[in-house]
């Protein structure tokens, strides 16, 4: 029975190991946040955006990078990659490219900017993306949920964060405790104060 069990553990972890793999580097932890209106995802190589925005019909990209801070583990971009993934996208006839670069806790002109895009219509669907995949474009996918779905703050932060032991959107950090005090726009004009104050 013990040896059942050790083997069992074995394949479940070489699974997980697998499907690790082809997440990062195949799927670019690309995720559907609203089916035919939000995705996000990490970075996904120049010469394949093409096939995803083909895909799921993608109008616009939100790309969150940018060398806004010394976190070159959270934050580890350069504009060489951003100008790549831009003149990338300008080949794509129709697809709009906006870059927001933001640090994983938005700032509020960080906000301003991505209202305007998911304010507009004409924008979906949109692809929302950081380097990595699981910081800024979760939080963003959050404030998007909250600002445009309804969601509850708490609800959304829960989607952010993934199953895991520990997540960076837990209570106590400092991204868990952004989408736990953010105010919507519809709320802060009742409150009269911004979400990034």
């Amino acid at each position: 029975m013990k040896k059942k069990i050790i083997i069992a553990v074995a394949i479940i972890a070489v699974a997980a190991g697998a499907y690790k793999i082809y997440d990062v580097y195949f799927n670019y932890r690309f995720m559907t946040i609203t089916e035919g209106k939000v995705y996000k995802s990490g970075v996904i190589p120049p010469e394949k955006i093409e096939d995803y925005v083909e895909k799921y019909k993608i109008k616009s990209i939100v790309d969150l990078r940018g060398p806004v801070t010394q976190d070159k583990i959270n934050n580890p971009e350069s504009w060489t990659e951003i100008n790549a993934e831009k003149e990338a996208t300008s080949q794509i006839p129709g697809l709009n490219y906006y870059n927001i670069p933001s640090e994983q806790v938005p700032k509020k002109h960080n906000l301003d900017k991505f209202y305007k895009v998911i304010d507009n219509p004409d924008n979906y669907p949109i692809l929302i993306h950081c380097y990595h995949g699981i910081g800024r474009a979760q939080m963003y996918s959050a404030i998007y949920r909250i600002e445009k779905e309804g969601f509850s703050n708490e609800d959304a932060r829960g989607k952010a964060a993934f199953p895991v032991i520990f997540s960076s959107f837990d209570d106590g950090t400092p991204k868990g405790e952004f989408l736990k005090s953010y105010v919507s726009r519809k709320d802060s004009v009742a409150l009269g104060k911004t979400s990034a104050e």
